[in-house]
């Protein structure tokens, strides 16, 4: 389990440091409804949190390119710590139970 595991967290990690600058510039599908339909400016300059990564770039990197791999790699990074921190403090607690039971 723990060979595919970390085989899944370096593929996730290729991908996300090799495709994404590659990914479409188009806006999201709710973006450009809000373009469409005319009430895009509505919504911008009202953050109530601001992004760590707007645009998926991280900011002071002036190659988008580059930028947007590392955001890519910073997500993915984030993302497999918080779910590997989760399913281990699930696991525990189900250890736990079976103990006690």
């Amino acid at each position: 389990m723990k060979k595919l595991l970390l085989a899944s967290f370096i593929v996730a990690l290729l991908v996300a440091a090799l495709l994404s600058p590659f990914a479409s510039s188009s806006p999201d599908g709710l973006e450009r409804v809000a373009e469409d339909k005319g009430f895009l400016e509505k919504g911008e300059g009202h953050n109530l949190i601001s992004s760590p990564l707007p645009d998926y770039l991280i900011p002071g990197i002036s190659d988008e390119r580059l930028s947007t791999s590392a955001a890519g790699i910073a997500g993915t990074l984030i993302t497999f710590g918080f779910l590997y921190g989760f399913g281990r403090m699930i696991a525990k607690k189900d250890n736990q139970g079976k103990m006690s039971g």
